[in-house]
């Protein structure tokens, strides 16, 4: 038993806004801008699984203060842009889905959820946005003192993800040979295997080195695989690992002054110049990043059916599902409930609906998504 009692962290707010209110005095102060990386706890009673859903969360989140809400909802736009290029970049598509109100973020004025839709026909989380409005704002006392000389209340918004992308990545990218990682993430981007050939071992080593050196000049991190194993066995690891690109040289090569690139994501495996190695490497990346994406991007947009009743929908497993709905949680409750999903939300866009909620029979105000979710 401890001497002192301890708090478990389940999230950042109560930890961090008695110091805004501290920081924060004049309008001079804002916007308040603040990163972190944290670890928090939560009870996770359901099955754990690794990256996806764990009990020690590792938060990578930024939490802002504004002058009204105007300024709080530019900071949202900003945020959305910011997911859209981050995610692009990691290959991984997604929907943006405004929770509904009795699933939202504690305390927030409304609540934006990233999700994505993982091979086994399950949604994953990636992060979400919130809008705080000054409901934080009050019980903490965080104002400033305006232009007028008046004391207000600021508005804030947070926007986090955590460590499960690293779980989307594997699991959207991967096959069963093992990781495909994007090459703006992979920590090792080329590997080069010396195809060995009897007494022309130095000759292959050496430019293989050689080409490893021009690589990390042009600032493409690389590296020459020279276990003592078949190169067969090298090509299976590195597979595993997911590297990008596999760069295979041998005395016919050497010979020609070319080398052989092999993608990862596809298995093509073609001969190119050596002096247009690099400028081919890095073209290499960009089919990578695009066919990758293309591929996540056409499963997921095929697994989004919108239909018009319960009955419908239920032919659909595995899939996102969209239905008409009037808003209230009775229906959305009675949809998961009936489907065994959960609701995702709705889109942020403004839909206009002609058709009926298919639980109360009401004229639907909006779309509701339900899914499959980790």
């Amino acid at each position: 038993e401890l001497e002192e009692r301890w708090l478990l962290r389940p999230t950042s707010e109560t930890a961090m806004y008695p110091l805004f209110s501290l920081w924060i005095r004049s309008h001079s102060d804002l916007p308040l801008k603040i990163f972190q990386i944290v670890n928090t706890f939560r009870y996770e009673t359901k099955q754990t699984r690794a990256f996806i859903r764990v009990r020690e969360i590792h938060f990578f989140e930024a939490h802002t203060c504004h002058v009204d809400f105007e300024d709080a909802e530019r900071q949202i736009r900003e945020y959305k842009e910011i997911a859209q290029r981050f995610f692009k970049k990691l290959c991984i598509p997604f929907l943006f889905n405004r929770r509904p109100e009795w699933d939202k973020f504690a305390g927030a004025f409304y609540t934006i959820s990233i999700d994505t839709l993982m091979p086994s026909g399950r949604t994953l989380q990636l992060g979400s946005i919130h809008q705080y409005k000054d409901n934080f704002a009050r019980p903490f006392n965080i104002t400033y003192e305006d232009k007028d000389g008046t004391h207000k209340f600021c508005h804030q918004t947070t926007y986090g993800m955590s460590e499960r992308i690293l779980g989307a990545i594997v699991g959207i990218h991967g096959d069963n040979k093992g990781l495909i990682l994007p090459p703006v993430i992979s920590p090792i981007k080329v590997v080069i295997i010396p195809i060995i050939f009897k007494g022309k071992e130095k000759d292959i080593i050496d430019k293989c080195k050689e080409i490893e050196k021009k690589l990390k000049e042009a600032g493409i991190e690389s590296l020459v695989d020279e276990r003592e194993d078949t190169p067969g066995s090298k090509f299976y690891d590195w597979e595993l690992k997911g590297v990008p690109v596999r760069i295979e040289i041998g005395p016919k090569e050497i010979e020609k002054d070319t080398v052989v690139i092999a993608r990862r994501d596809t298995g093509e495996r073609k001969e190119v110049k050596e002096e247009n190695l690099i400028s081919e490497v890095r073209r290499t990346f960009d089919l990578i990043s695009e066919n990758i994406y293309q591929g996540a991007k056409e499963f997921m947009d095929s697994r989004i059916v919108r239909v018009k009743d319960i009955e419908e929908a239920k032919r659909y497993k595995g899939y996102i599902v969209e239905l008409p709905w009037c808003g209230s949680k009775d229906c959305a409750v009675a949809m998961e409930n009936e489907l065994d999903m959960k609701t995702l939300g709705e889109p942020l866009d403004e839909i206009t609906v002609k058709d009926k909620c298919p639980s109360c029979g009401k004229d639907a105000v909006t779309i509701i998504r339900l899914a499959k979710t980790y």
